[in-house]
């Protein structure tokens, strides 16, 4: 009986589709479409997008091929089906907006998922010149990029080494209304026709590498073994300490270094870091001083920067004021 109310429920939600060719730039348009209609879900190629955050479904840009693409993306699979259904019976929203390249997509995406058919239709054409759809599809053509509407770090974890650029749009809704921040995430998938790349492990281990030659607290590094999965490299180091540094907060800070970098770098996702200290180095009179030299050198330079954005600030103030006056 349960199950009976919840299919109820979810017939009762206003469905609005967003209709266009593939590559003519849906996606990119999704969140303007879906503000202008005051509607906060957005179902896009497997994805159910709530206000720019990921809330259920994995990308069908994953898909190995465009046919399991398409399949993916209108639910076919029973296991993707039933989880976006659970995901919206569980959230509850008034109305959806459904992306789709025909009507008949469109429509079967709904009743796969228990929806009305849509009571609104928006076509490509009505929010897109010419000029825009035609330049859409020449980089879809000639460089295989895709955008998901939905910020960089919701989907990194699905897009381990896949993404190309996060792009952030500054956008009004409309006369005497808030402007809003759509943020969407480009990214080549994997059925791309435009070649494979592959990150090599020697990569990963010589921007580890370097980071500990610049880190004072690390003597040398002695061993470091990079082991790569689909889902990013677990990494792991034997480094020598300098004397007198706190090991803990060394091996701490320094396995955060490595992760943020090498993620910043290649987009590809750290599993695992792992840093032993497996020995100690006594330093030389004269190392210790150029190492407190160099503390100090920083130190002064952080004072120095804080006083000018101090003055910068001051000053940034000083002028509102006038104006305002």
């Amino acid at each position: 009986m349960q199950l009976f109310n919840n299919l109820i429920s979810n017939e009762e939600i206003k469905v609005y589709a967003f209709v266009g060719p593939s590559g003519t730039g849906k996606s990119y348009r999704a969140q303007m479409v879906a503000n202008e209609n005051k509607i906060h879900y957005i179902i896009d190629d497997g994805l159910l997008i709530h206000d720019n955050n990921v809330v259920a479904g994995t990308s069908a840009k994953k898909a190995p091929t465009k046919v399991e693409t398409v399949k993916k993306a209108i639910f076919v699979n029973e296991k993707d089906r039933n989880e976006m259904k659970k995901a919206i019976r569980r959230l509850k929203p008034e109305s959806i907006l459904i992306l789709g390249t025909s009507d008949g997509m469109v429509d079967k995406i709904a009743e796969n998922l228990g929806l009305s058919k849509p009571e609104k239709r928006i076509y490509i054409q009505d929010v897109a010149t010419e000029t825009e759809m035609e330049t859409a599809k020449r980089i879809r053509t000639t460089q295989g990029k895709h955008v998901i509407p939905v910020p960089t770090f919701e989907i990194k974890k699905d897009f381990s080494g896949y993404i190309l650029d996060p792009l952030q749009i500054f956008k009004f809704k409309g006369k005497g209304n808030d402007p809003y921040m759509a943020e969407k995430s480009i990214i080549r998938p994997t059925f791309s026709y435009l070649g494979n790349f592959t990150i090599s492990d020697t990569v990963f281990r010589q921007i580890a590498e370097y980071l500990a030659k610049k880190t004072d607290a690390i003597y040398k590094v002695m061993r470091t073994r990079v082991e790569s999965t689909p889902e990013g490299p677990n990494i792991y180091m034997e480094v020598s300490i300098n004397y007198g540094f706190n090991i803990l907060e060394t091996l701490r800070e320094f396995k955060q270094k490595i992760k943020k970098e090498i993620e910043k770098l290649t987009t590809m996702n750290v599993q695992q870091v792992t840093i032993v200290a497996k020995g100690i180095h006594m330093l030389e009179p004269e190392e210790l001083q150029k190492i407190e030299e160099k503390n100090i050198q920083q130190e002064q330079e952080n004072v120095q920067t804080l006083e000018e954005k101090k003055e910068k600030t001051e000053k940034q103030e000083s002028q509102n004021k006038g104006e305002n006056e």
